[in-house]
């Protein structure tokens, strides 16, 4: 498996775990994949490559048990004037309602690298051999480009690739005017497209359907 030190730059991983999974009606983090849970798996991929690794979480002391100690945690907290949400009946914990947007942002206060890997929770088919043919990429990205990522009909998919330290200012601002869409927020600037090779690396598994195609796989 590929290390970090086989990067041409440095590079940072946050992962976002603060998501209410509702429609999943438990903690998606927590379901295992051949006894694994998800948040592990992913975790493992990015210190395959990166050196931080972040979780920015509201609730810490649920995963700190899981995780490699070459995982830091970030406490996600709520933002000035907001309230934690309702507790679901699930989970026992307060959620916050401003979504994963303000999690990332309080997570890249902490980040040193010029380049940042941002990676959901919830993905358990990704590469590490192509989010390392990725990030030997970035050196070449344009100056002006704040992110690097793939795209699709729906728009950029946020949860899984690259964005600039530098971008940092530019998010907080929009934050701080009560923006909270990836998408409103990436449209005002320059983000460079990744091609993917494989439309099923970026797999959600946001519901129990989902969890079911991927633990029991219907034969070919």
């Amino acid at each position: 498996m590929a290390t970090e030190n086989q990067l041409r730059i440095p590079l940072t991983a946050i992962i976002l775990a603060g998501g209410r999974s509702s429609r999943m009606g438990q903690d998606k983090a927590l379901l295992t994949i051949q006894g694994i849970p998800l948040l592990q798996l992913v975790c493992d991929i990015a210190i395959a490559l990166c050196n931080p690794v972040y979780v920015v979480t509201p609730w810490p002391e649920r995963y700190q048990r899981l995780l490699s100690a070459r995982c830091q945690f970030i406490r996600e907290v709520p933002l000035v004037g907001e309230s934690p949400g309702e507790v679901p009946a699930s989970s026992k914990v307060m959620t916050l309602p401003h979504g994963p947007l303000v999690g990332f942002a309080q997570g890249m206060a902490q980040v040193q690298t010029d380049w940042v890997l941002l990676l959901a929770c919830d993905l358990p088919r990704l590469r590490v051999e192509v989010l390392q043919e990725w990030a030997d990429g970035l050196d070449r990205v344009g100056e002006e480009e704040i992110a690097v990522l793939t795209h699709s009909a729906k728009g950029w998919d946020p949860l899984c690739g690259f964005y600039r330290r530098s971008c940092l200012p530019a998010l907080t601002e929009y934050i701080d005017q009560g923006g909270r869409s990836f998408q409103q927020w990436l449209a005002q600037h320059l983000v460079q497209v990744l091609s993917l090779p494989d439309t099923q690396m970026l797999f959600n598994c946001n519901t129990p359907a989902d969890y079911v195609a991927l633990t029991h796989p219907s034969p070919n």
